[in-house]
Order: structure tokens, then sequence, then C-alpha cells
């Protein structure tokens, strides 16, 4: 019999048929990165490209580096980091913030520690159709204070893209993608629809969760899980603390991919384009000519 739980029956639960524990590597200038999506067991999980839980401490951080035919979803989970590109955007992005950056044609930016301490976030990479890959770059950003939460039966989300809870996100995506920020109290059990065709996946953030049934397994910090198919996800926290996870869902896009670090296309004529059109600054790359970010300055790179 399917159970009802914060309003939501499912009839599958997905379960786990993946997990990885994400283990510290050096990324940018000097930042520890826990790189679930994007290593070389996980090179692609259709929509997504990489899933990083990074850690920065000034002087570390990411100088100047172009992006061409995706979104990088940053969202801070302690500290702050300040962001600039060649547009003349700047800003900075503080804890429980959002910023969806749409690279579309093409960004150079840098993402750099705002704070005394460490800085800590998650940066998910989302692929673009192939129709939206040369599309004017864009940003959406939220103030911590103004992401949609909701709470009920010992369940608190934070709505980052999607619905949950009877709560939606302002957040307008191109792929498809469904982003929730799950804490569960202690003896807290949740059901949480996922469309059937999409793609899915849980990061453990803290404490210890039980997925897909109640006799799973539990998963602890740092652990990645690629859920099966089914119509949505199932949760308990069977621990004396709480439990803390993200889980992220996307259509698939089913197209050919290829990529090169930072640029990522449909084809191999495509990626070389690009390269040629970023070394030599035409076709969306045109004010990386001349651009420096302050942070590079400073640093004088």
């Amino acid at each position: 019999m399917p159970q009802r739980e914060n309003g939501c029956v499912l009839e599958e639960p997905r379960q786990a048929v993946k997990k990885f524990l994400a283990r510290p590597q050096h990324e940018g200038l000097g930042a520890i990165v826990r790189r679930s999506i994007g290593r070389f067991e996980l090179r692609y999980f259709d929509p997504f490209l990489l899933l990083d839980e990074f850690s920065v401490t000034a002087p570390a951080g990411f100088p100047d580096h172009p992006h061409r035919g995706f979104e990088t979803v940053t969202y801070m989970l302690q500290g702050a980091v300040t962001h600039e590109d060649f547009e003349g955007h700047k800003g900075t992005i503080k804890a429980g913030d959002l910023q969806w950056m749409t690279a579309g044609r093409g960004i150079v930016h840098s993402e750099m520690p705002a704070a005394q301490g460490t800085q800590k976030g998650l940066q998910l990479w989302i692929n673009l159709p192939s129709k939206h890959k040369m599309t004017e770059p864009r940003y959406q950003e939220v103030s911590s204070k103004d992401i949609a939460e909701a709470t009920k039966d010992g369940v608190k989300v934070r709505v980052i893209a999607g619905e949950a809870l009877g709560t939606k996100s302002s957040i307008y995506t191109r792929t498809p993608t469904m982003y929730l920020d799950f804490t569960l109290k202690p003896g807290a059990h949740l059901q949480q629809p996922v469309p059937l065709s999409w793609n899915a996946f849980v990061y453990v953030l803290e404490g210890e969760g039980v997925f897909g049934n109640a006799k799973s397994m539990p998963a602890s910090a740092h652990h990645l899980l690629l859920l099966g198919k089914g119509d949505g996800v199932a949760a308990w926290n069977k621990s004396a603390g709480p439990l803390r996870f993200i889980l992220v869902g996307g259509e698939p896009l089913g197209e050919p991919i290829v990529q090169l670090g930072p640029f990522v296309m449909n084809t191999q004529e495509e990626i070389d384009q690009t390269v040629e059109d970023f070394e030599n600054c035409v076709n969306g790359f045109e004010k990386s000519r001349h651009w420096r970010s302050q942070a590079a300055i400073s640093l004088d790179f």
C-alpha cells in the first residue's frame, strides 16, 4: 500500500542504484572541492555535468575563467564569494544565497572569497539543449531571505528550483530542473514527487539518512546517491541528529555531448569553434580581450 506523507502518495519510490563518496581534491587556485558528478566514474548524468561541494579560504579561489553552453548554479552554505564578469556584473553571494547563471554563448568571470575564514558552497552545472547553447548570458540571483521555504511534519525545505510541500520557486529553468534543500528532524519521513521521465540524485550535506525504502543502508555526509526509476523519493531520518540533503532532478536532454573543460557543446566542430572564438575574443567573448577581474589584478595574474 502506498503511504501518504507530507500530502504526497508515492506508488513507486526511487531506489538508490549507485552511491559515491565525494572525496576532497584540489581545483582552481588552491580551492578544495568534493566532486560527485563530473568525476571519472560519473562524467555526465543527463542533464547534469558537475556537482562540487567547494571549500575556499583566501587567497584561494576560482580566478578568471570562461564558460559556454550550460548553466552554473551556485548555492552558498557558509561565508561568501564575490562574483565578477567581463560584462561588469559584480556581486557577493552570501550564506544561503543563490546565483543561477546561464552562460549561454559565453561568459568570462571569477569567483573569489569575500570574507575571512573558510567559504563553503555547492556548484551545479546543468547542460543546455542545443537550441539554447548560444543564448545570451543571464543571471537569476536570489538572496537567502527570498528563497521560498516550507515546513511540515518535521521536514523543512528550501525550494531553489521547482516545487515542494506546496511551495514554488521563482527560478526559470531552461532545462526543466528541480533543486530542493531538505532538512529532516530525527524521526521525520519525507515523500517528494519527481517526474517519471527525469533523472534525479540525492547529495547528503549533514547527518545520516535512509533513502528509497526503510530497510536501505543509511548514507552519510558527502555521499551522492543516483536514483533509479520511480515517481518520487522517500527519505527517513532514523538518527538522533538533523539530516540535511539536496534532491536534484532534471529532464534528460538525450543529445550528444562534447566537453572541453568549461566548454560544453554537441559536436567536436562546435568545441573547436568555441576554442577559436575564445582565443580570438569573438562571437560572445569580445569583452574578454582587455578584461581582468579586480581579484586577478590584486593577485597579479
